[in-house]
């Protein structure tokens, strides 16, 4: 069985600070994906510790976690905006 490294969705978010160069900067901000108790995935943008506690499966955003075959696929199938692109073989 074939494992990958998935690396969650990113966002670019900007301006990075009030100074007027910041403006130019963004910043890459990880989207968390969770599957839901009554099945599928979803995508959770501000994430709070204590309301991830009622998800079986999160995947916090801006980290990396290994995956087999089936999870990659429905994370894919999952329409939550992973594509082949956050997973790398190991």
């Amino acid at each position: 069985m074939t494992e990958y490294i998935f690396t969650t969705p990113i966002v670019e978010e900007g301006p990075a600070g009030d100074h007027r160069l910041f403006y130019f900067y963004k910043l890459n901000r990880g989207i968390s994906i969770a599957l839901k108790p009554t099945g599928g995935y979803e995508q959770i943008r501000y994430p709070v510790d204590g309301d991830l506690d009622a998800y079986p499966v999160v995947y916090r955003g801006g980290y990396n976690y290994t995956v087999d075959d089936t999870t990659k696929a429905a994370l894919i199938a999952g329409n939550v905006g992973v594509t082949e692109a956050n997973f790398t073989a190991l």
